[in-house]
């Protein structure tokens, strides 16, 4: 059988071939594997702004104020233990007669004392301190709505922009065929040299306006970057895709505000609000019973323990005008929090119907624009341009058709953009994606 001698620290090793390609395989394998991890997770980096979705997605994980709030809600329901829990107890311990005065012994006392609430007060700050947690979460889905919205509606105008300079540079390059028929009609004679500059500089202002929504680019990735936590510099991919719109009309508003009163984030976070100064009024109300220290003594004299007792201690609430006024002040800040609660409802329902108008608007815009508006300018532009290689228009005619048909595409981009961005607000205002 064939070998292959090797040297492994000074020592001859015979290996068989078989065992060195059954090792040769298992570390190929391994490379593979790691490059297979590897190379995913580049990809995800790379693909980073592809689609919102993804966005959303790292933000989830990497966004430093939403992981604040959620430890803010992690705190607020830890406090849960402590809040109705006794106090510790107290344990005294007295000297009598340590100078032994006619020839007596001292004695000592030893007292362990235990403070208790009034009856129901325990169960009234485990209320408050629920309602608190609650608050505390509500407050941190509040904070991930919003950062959603935002996340959202930048990727929409993300898109918008990439989407113009799409069409600018398409534009550029149609002034650019337009300018070389201007140029071959110039050279026969046909028309004069004005077209051919004209044509010079339309795509001179086009390249000006590349410049601007390349400037815009940078912006909304650096916004979109901050949002996600990154550096404001680190490489977004151009968007690819715009998520599905759902089918809403103005007609839905009844049922999208009762969703929103059962979902948002806001008003769960006011209602809660409301219930924890309501169990805080009721503690302030149930001051007016006393609390108790009950305890157990025993007196040693010497070694003996002689004496025993039980001690019972509570306080007596006299001072009414003290109390009536924390009442009153409790009383106060329940209606505050009604009303801001009331307040909250109102302002973020009419948002919601200002809202579903413009989405409804938009998409009946986009509609429009798809159907009509482009195929006619599309045919306009056609036609213009027959008419001008024939001499039966001149070249502002023809600017002048394809300057509309570029201000069709822009106005479809424009109503598919607000469409999400006014869904992503309907979102963030009915505490769930549609």
């Amino acid at each position: 059988m064939d070998v292959t001698n090797l040297q492994v620290n000074g020592r001859a090793c015979r290996w068989e071939p078989a065992v060195l390609a059954r090792w040769a395989r298992r570390l190929a394998a391994g490379v593979l594997v790691c490059l297979g991890i590897a190379g995913p997770l580049r990809a995800q980096e790379s693909a980073l702004g592809a689609n919102v979705q993804g966005l959303l997605d790292y933000a989830r994980v990497q966004s430093p104020e939403l992981a604040a709030m959620r430890l803010d809600a992690d705190a607020a329901a830890q406090r849960l233990g402590s809040a109705g829990a006794l106090a510790d107890p107290v344990l005294r311990v007295e000297r009598f007669n340590i100078n032994n005065y006619g020839n007596e012994a001292g004695s000592t006392e030893y007292r362990l004392m235990q403070p208790l609430p009034g009856w129901g007060k325990r169960e009234l700050r485990r209320d408050v301190a629920a309602a608190d947690a609650e608050q505390a979460s509500a407050r941190a889905g509040a904070t991930w709505a919003e950062l959603t919205a935002r996340i959202k509606i930048a990727y929409a105008e993300y898109y918008r922009t990439v989407g113009n300079e799409r069409l600018t540079r398409e534009v550029l390059d149609l002034m650019s065929r337009l300018e070389q028929v201007a140029q071959a009609r110039y050279a026969g004679g046909l028309v004069a040299q004005q077209d051919a500059i004209r044509a010079q500089l339309e795509q001179t202002a086009m390249r000006s306006e590349l410049i601007s929504l390349d400037n815009e680019k940078r912006q909304l990735q650096a916004r979109l970057n901050a949002l996600l936590a990154r550096d404001r510099t680190a490489p977004l991919a151009d968007p690819q895709v715009l998520r599905p719109l759902p089918g809403l009309a103005t007609s839905d508003a009844a049922s999208l505000a009762e969703r929103a009163r059962a979902r948002n984030p806001q008003l769960l976070a006011e209602q809660a609000r409301v219930t924890s100064a309501q169990k805080s009024r009721d503690l302030t109300w149930s001051n007016r019973y006393p609390d108790w220290l009950i305890g157990l003594q025993t007196v040693q004299s010497g070694s003996r323990l002689t004496e025993f007792g039980v001690m019972i201690e509570l306080n007596i609430p006299l001072q009414q005008d003290a109390r009536r006024a924390q009442e009153r002040e409790a009383e106060s800040m329940v209606g505050a929090a009604r009303s801001r609660a009331e307040a909250v409802a109102n302002q973020l329902l009419g948002e919601l119907a200002g809202n579903l108008a413009a989405f409804d608007g938009a998409r009946r815009t986009e509609v429009l624009v798809e159907t009509q508006l482009l195929p006619q300018s599309d045919l306009s532009l056609r036609s213009a341009l027959a008419a001008y290689e024939t001499g039966k228009v001149d070249f502002a005619t023809l600017l002048d058709a394809q300057r509309q048909i570029r201000k069709a595409q822009m106005d479809r981009l424009k109503a598919q953009v607000e469409a999400h961005v006014r869904l992503a607000e309907i979102e963030r205002i009915v505490g769930e994606d549609l």
